[in-house]
């Protein structure tokens, strides 16, 4: 069992304004969405693509847990899930609850074998099986990884797909996911990556349905030809460049040599 993990009650105040709230008497129409990630100081997530790079001290590592604590979901989409295997659970020691792990995956290109991270926490009851969000029809899903991750307490969600990308990959629209989380019952979601993922939720027809964004920012430049965080470019009627977006009521939190930084689009 790896080990729990505890964040100082003082540390974690400070991050109360960007999370959700402890208790929710409302009914939104949405989940609240979290946007964080690491990236280094020229803005790379990885030092290339399906590269796993880690980047976050052990300081901000364990800040990473706590707001995993406070969410319902944790989202990533599936060349992250591949590339890093990750566990996508939460180690904070008091956490009452765990977070439901959701993967983007248009094309089901996750072919199910039992042995990812992601299960192997299912199994020792440190995580939950994931909902994976899928635009293959029922009736083409694989039977065995259907069946595999329904014994586990997960399942395939079928998501319309809103258009295709450039290379002809099948992409959603934002305002589908959330809907489908929020027929989950899911009333958070703590989205951490990867880059088109993030750089999708960056551009300007996405900004209003992030409610919190939470990078941390690592002392160390990756170089060329990694996966870079930066939006597509923006531009005005008269095709003038213009920033694609920025945080407003910004603050920076200092965690080990790493610095965390706040804000709302």
């Amino acid at each position: 069992m790896a080990e729990q993990l505890t964040f100082p009650p003082a540390t974690a105040a400070l991050f109360e304004p960007h999370l959700p709230a402890l208790r929710q008497d409302d009914n939104p129409s949405r989940p609240f969405v979290t946007l964080t990630f690491a990236t280094s100081l020229d803005s790379s997530l990885s030092l290339a693509p399906g590269v796993r790079t880690r980047l976050s001290g052990p300081e901000s590592k364990v800040m990473t847990h706590y707001l995993r604590s406070r969410h319902s979901a944790i989202l990533v989409g599936v060349s992250t899930l591949l590339a890093d295997d990750p566990g996508l659970n939460c180690r904070i020691a008091d956490a009452t609850s765990q977070p439901r792990p959701i993967i983007i995956d248009p094309h089901l290109r996750w072919e199910i074998k039992g042995t990812e991270k992601v299960l192997q926490m299912c199994r020792a009851g440190a995580g939950l099986a994931p909902y994976v969000l899928t635009a293959i029809k029922p009736a083409d899903l694989p039977a065995a990884s259907l069946q595999l991750l329904t014994q586990l307490g997960g399942k395939i969600i079928c998501v319309k797909a809103a258009g295709t990308d450039p290379r002809g990959r099948m992409r959603f629209d934002w305002r589908d996911v959330l809907h489908a989380l929020h027929a989950e019952g899911l009333t958070s979601v703590m989205i951490e990556g990867g880059g088109q993922i993030i750089n999708s939720l960056l551009e300007p027809a996405c900004h209003e349905l992030v409610d919190s964004v939470i990078v941390t920012i690592a002392p160390t430049w990756l170089g060329q030809g990694g996966v870079v965080v930066s939006p597509p470019r923006v531009r005005d009627n008269s095709g003038t460049p213009l920033p694609a977006a920025r945080l407003s009521s910004a603050r920076w939190y200092p965690l080990g040599e790493d610095i965390v930084l706040c804000g709302k689009l």
